[in-house]
């Protein structure tokens, strides 16, 4: 007889912890629950969503003790939209919950006793994004998913995002309606706009560009009129081609519908060129942080050879440029290259050079045209690292090993890797570029076992 309990049901739980993904954890018949809302210190009524095998998801409905960290969300699509997790708690249980979340990604997954010396709070934590893309759906809406779904919620603004962004969207949104211009429809596979995708500089300079699942747009001219009149500080409007039946954003190809097809903007002391498809960190003052955290645990001291893989521009490779004798930058991207070699002529840093291929490929003609690097920097995606890049990094037997990681769960993982191939974790730092969502940045330190415990020049 199946003892769960029911789908619906409400029960008073004590939520001990939350989640990596905000969600607050507790136990209801030996059974872990997901509650979303929940902060941990809470007494709180909780309704159950779904009863799985070995886990409960469900929501507070009722609040019977309050968290001191408790706040009453300031954004009306919070809990419908999926772009913030953390807008009920304050800032300081915020930073708390991230700091908790990558020492126990360490620690469990990584198995590595490794305490998070620090991490770095930002000190805007709203409108710090400089770059958003709103999905479209037939309506038309254009806004942000629901929660683990592809629903568009139409928003009208997002307190993370430039206001800049709001007013551009808004003018896409009514030259669709005005000029019956349709939404993509991910089901039907037809329709024509799929995203708005906008850039924003420190400056206040905006790119957008409209992702499109054909080559042209009625009506150009009439759109391209909107925009400027809808934001005085934009510099261009580009067409991006993609036809994939995918979950892809970016497209292959891109036309410059009126104006430039960049953006320039200032990165620790750097002046950067910012194409659509480029990486470039979406919070720029704390990538500031980031960046001058991981050379200083690079320990260079001016004559060291740098491996930066996954380069994207060349922001962390022209940082550490500063202090290494020589910088070798690997990106699969080639329009990112041709951005980072560029970015490179712009600020006169003549000690580095930029190589078009994906990063294992990248170690390896580097290790057969005998480069052995002192350091290799890694700033790899969500999905971490691919063990055939462990690999060589490990026989190219770089004194130092800078990870840059945007996800705790693959970093523990890769730690794991790393340590099976002697090369252990001795400093972890974290740095909040993401404020109010789950999202945090970790710059974690290996060197050769038996090697210095890291406590370099910083």
């Amino acid at each position: 007889m199946d003892k769960r309990p029911a789908e619906g049901s409400l029960h008073q739980l004590s939520i001990d912890s939350n989640a990596g993904d905000g969600a607050g954890v507790a136990r209801l018949d030996g059974m872990v629950v997901f509650v979303q809302g929940g902060i941990r210190g809470e007494v709180c009524g909780v309704r159950l969503d779904k009863v799985g095998r070995n886990a409960i998801w469900g929501h507070v409905e009722q609040i019977r003790t309050p968290s001191p960290a408790r706040l009453a969300p300031d954004c009306p699509h919070f809990g419908q939209c999926g772009g913030c997790q953390l807008r009920h708690m304050d800032y300081g249980e915020e930073l708390a919950l991230k700091r908790r979340r990558v020492e126990d990604a360490l620690r469990r997954i990584g198995g590595a006793d490794l305490r998070v010396e620090e991490i770095f709070g930002a000190p805007q934590q709203e409108r710090y994004r400089n770059k958003v893309q709103f999905p479209t759906a037939p309506g038309p809406k254009i806004g942000f998913y629901r929660p683990r779904s592809h629903q568009v919620i139409d928003v009208n603004d997002c307190l993370l995002q430039p206001e800049s962004a709001a007013r551009l969207r808004r003018a896409v949104r009514d030259w669709m309606k005005r000029c019956r211009v349709p939404a993509y429809d991910e089901r039907q596979r037809r329709g024509l706009v799929r995203h708005v995708y906008v850039r924003t500089n420190r400056q206040g300079e905006s790119l957008l560009c409209l992702l499109v699942n054909g080559t042209k747009l009625p009506q150009e001219d009439a759109l391209i009129q909107a925009l400027r009149q809808a934001e005085p500080r934009l510099v261009g409007v580009v067409l991006g081609v993609n036809r994939s039946h995918s979950n892809v954003i970016l497209g292959e190809d891109y036309r410059t519908l009126w104006g430039e097809d960049a953006l320039l903007d200032t990165l620790c002391g750097y002046r950067f060129r910012l194409s659509v498809p480029s990486f470039y960190q979406v919070n720029a003052p704390q990538a500031e942080v980031l960046y001058e955290k991981a050379l200083e645990l690079a320990g260079l001291t001016g004559t060291e050879t740098v491996l930066d893989l996954y380069c994207g521009i060349g922001t962390i490779s022209l940082v550490m440029a500063r202090r290494a004798g020589q910088v070798w930058g690997a990106e699969a991207v080639p329009q990112a290259v041709a951005d980072a070699r560029e970015n490179a002529r712009r600020n006169g840093v003549e000690n580095v050079q930029f190589l078009c291929a994906d990063a294992g490929a990248a170690a390896r003609r580097l290790e057969a045209e005998g480069v052995r690097p002192h350091v290799v920097c890694v700033d790899p995606p969500r999905k971490g690292l691919a063990e055939d890049v462990v690999d060589t990094i490990a026989r190219m037997g770089p004194e130092r090993v800078v990870y840059v990681s945007c996800d705790p769960g693959t970093l523990g993982r890769d730690v794991g890797r790393f340590q099976a191939r002697g090369y252990l974790p001795r400093r972890a730092l974290a740095v909040d570029l993401f404020p109010r969502t789950a999202h945090v940045e970790t710059v974690c330190l290996f060197t050769r076992s038996g090697g210095p415990s890291g406590e370099g020049p910083g």
